[in-house]
């Protein structure tokens, strides 16, 4: 009697002990935090590990999120892709996170896409990509091709009258895909396909010296030419310093970036790049008050006046804040609420004007040539009249012509409007 008595008592105080640790578990929302901090694309990612960071100390300064504080938990996939999924699947199977920031290149997305679609998880993606994708487990806050490539060769055509292509990027999906849609867009306004020059290079590539020899001859021909960069990681800060060395000036051979920000720039001599372009979303020299306040936040955070600001932290700083506002509205973290919760909230963006999330899950964005200045920062040249709605499928590839994205109607990434199917991912 006595031995079944303490077997009593002893699994009741395994059960407290139990219930009581799934209670402190249960007392943070835990935020994953999937950037590179090693490897190539470290030059860019953590930057943006330590955004969401000051995200969520912000956010536990203002109370929590439904009474609880938030937690991060970040990981190290060291630019490696493979490595992306592994720890995906370590942040949403084993940490439990609500929700995912991260990720820079499209390789890296693509590699965790899988996971988050089968543990039913939600990620919050920054930066610019080549579109043709929408998942319902995906938020884009980057910008789809016709939010800043399509616009920024539009600029070049119409302003500096470009004749001539230089379509230069890294060697993976997001460049490929990006100067596929480029090339069609370029052919179908007239550009002859022997003015088109497309070429790709290894992450982390650094023996520039044939290649800008290249670009400097095929501009010496007559036409005025123009580079297209989807170079991405530290590859960009040789390739500039080639440039330089060949004396290859912005009013010879423009280049405008779409992955050289405040950042990249903050590691280089920026007098030799004056004049040089960067098609974004967002710059740091955007004088607004919600961009002042971001950057004195930063800064008094970071405890290093001298750090910058850039695009792809504009986009966590506009996720972040759609996520906290959904699941307020949804009033749970439940993955498939939250979903539910986000078409159709709208936040402030940094530069003046409203981000609103589409029923394709891309956002509105503005869109902004800059010139390189001296001081490694950026002044306007060209902006949009307002925001731009994100596109997930591209009208001027002609398989895409009858795709569209909708998670609110359709529930379908891929759905096609001539046969009424769904070919992707859906939802039911």
């Amino acid at each position: 009697m006595k031995f079944k008595s303490m077997l009593v008592a002893s699994s009741l105080l395994v059960a407290v002990i139990a219930v009581g640790g799934v209670a402190r578990a249960q007392d943070t929302i835990k935020v994953g935090v999937l950037h590179s901090l090693s490897g190539t694309m470290a030059i860019s990612e953590t930057t943006l590990k330590d955004t969401i960071l000051m995200m969520v100390d912000e956010q536990n300064k203002k109370g929590g999120l439904l009474g609880k504080k938030l937690e991060a938990v970040v990981v190290d996939p060291a630019s490696n892709w493979p490595l992306f999924a592994e720890k995906a699947h370590e942040l949403l199977e084993k940490d439990k996170v609500a929700v995912v920031f991260g990720c820079w290149t499209s390789v890296s997305r693509k590699s965790v896409l899988p996971v988050f679609e089968k543990d039913d998880g939600l990620l919050f993606y920054p930066v610019q990509y080549e579109g043709e994708e929408s998942s319902r487990n995906v938020i884009y806050t980057g910008a789809a091709p016709n939010q800043q490539a399509i616009p920024a060769v539009d600029y070049l055509m119409n302003e500096v009258g470009v004749k001539r292509w230089v379509l230069e990027g890294t060697d993976y999906v997001y460049p490929r895909t990006t100067n596929k849609i480029l090339e069609a867009y370029l052919l179908a306004k007239g550009v002859k396909s022997s003015n088109i020059s497309i070429n790709y290079t290894p992450f982390g590539f650094s023996d520039w010296q044939a290649r800008v020899a290249f670009i400097k001859k095929f501009g010496s021909e007559g036409l005025k030419t123009a580079v297209v960069s989807t170079i991405n990681g530290d590859a960009n800060v040789p390739f500039y310093k080639e440039l330089a060395n060949e004396k290859i000036s912005a009013e010879d051979i423009p280049v405008v970036a779409f992955s050289v920000g405040e950042e990249e720039l903050s590691g280089l001599d920026a007098r030799p790049l004056v004049g040089h372009l960067a098609a974004w979303n967002y710059f740091e020299s955007i004088n607004t008050p919600a961009n002042r306040d971001f950057i004195n936040e930063w800064h008094a955070y970071i405890k290093n006046p001298k750090r910058t600001t850039n695009d792809p932290m504009e986009a966590h700083y506009i996720g972040f804040n759609l996520w906290v506002k959904a699941v307020q509205k949804a009033g749970t973290t439940n993955v498939d609420k939250v979903i539910a919760a986000l078409p159709g909230l709208e936040t402030p963006n940094l530069t003046g004007g409203i981000a609103k999330v589409l029923p394709n899950h891309h956002i509105t964005k503005p869109v902004y040539i800059g010139e390189v200045r001296a001081d490694g920062q950026f002044s306007v040249v060209w902006k949009t009249k307002g925001e731009v709605p994100g596109d997930a499928w591209s009208k001027y590839l002609p398989e895409d012509k009858t795709i569209v994205a909708d998670w609110v109607t359709l529930n379908c990434g891929n759905y096609n409007t001539a046969t009424k199917k769904c070919s992707g991912q859906n939802y039911k």
